[in-house]
């Protein structure tokens, strides 16, 4: 399916909160996600949810275009089999290709079977790096080396509450200096909460309430955001600020 136009006005309205250089030896984070009025990412647990209208969808795609990798946990894998490319081309119609990370401590992800795998055998897209704690086992997978990806052992079962500072100074040693970071709702109030560095947060917010039995974004304590900007299109407004 193609990408609507992305609308002009979003252009200049993210461009502030875009990857730019950092004095810290680690990745430009950007936190995006979409949510409903009632803060749900989900409208149930392990359910695929479509949130964004149209031309928000196509945001995220160029935002994936500023990026050198997009992260997301085990869940989000799981539950949506997502494709994890970037499908903007700003009218090039060349493929800018973004790496996904998926974290995934227990290794419960068979790529092999999944539509990222497919993605790749048909040249759309890069194999993942997948993040595992160091004592998993039988970790190999030809399919995904063969493609150029990785499995990365991490000490991620240890100490959870320093493995974001750990796993944004591994993906810093492999050369990715920007992460867009998309769900699930686990890695985001991690990170909402103050578990690892923040530098943007772009909030896609839909019209619509999911419920009491929806997947909630909410962190354990307060958080205020500063330098907030709204932008309102067809459906969707979008919330872009910083920790």
């Amino acid at each position: 399916m193609s990408l609507v136009p992305l609308p002009e006005s979003l252009v200049p309205f993210l461009d502030p909160y875009l990857p730019k250089p950092i004095n810290e030896k680690r990745p430009f984070v950007t936190l995006t996600y979409a949510q409903s009025l009632d803060s749900r990412i989900a409208a149930q647990s392990g359910v695929q949810t479509k949130l964004s209208h149209l031309e928000t969808k196509t945001m995220t795609h160029y935002l994936r275009s500023k990026h050198d990798a997009i992260l997301v946990g085990i869940n989000t894998v799981l539950a949506d089999d997502p494709k994890l490319n970037c499908r903007y081309d700003g009218g090039s119609g060349g493929q800018i290709k973004i790496r996904p990370i998926v974290l995934d401590p227990l290794h419960k992800w068979q790529y092999s079977e999944s539509n990222l795998r497919k993605i790749c055998d048909a040249g759309q897209g890069l194999a993942p790096y997948i993040l595992v704690d160091e004592s998993v086992k039988d970790v190999e997978q030809p399919v995904l080396l063969s493609q150029g990806g990785k499995v990365v052992k991490l000490p991620l079962l240890k100490n959870r509450a320093n493995n974001w500072h750990m796993i944004f100074d591994k993906l810093y040693e492999m050369d990715i200096e920007s992460v867009m970071v998309e769900g699930g709702a686990c890695v985001i109030n991690d990170l909402l909460g103050g578990c690892g560095p923040v530098d943007s947060v772009i909030v896609t917010v839909a019209p619509v309430f999911l419920g009491e039995n929806g997947v909630q974004v909410s962190p354990k304590t307060g958080v205020s955001l500063t330098d907030v900007s709204w932008w309102t299109g067809i459906q969707d407004s979008v919330l872009c600020a910083r920790l």
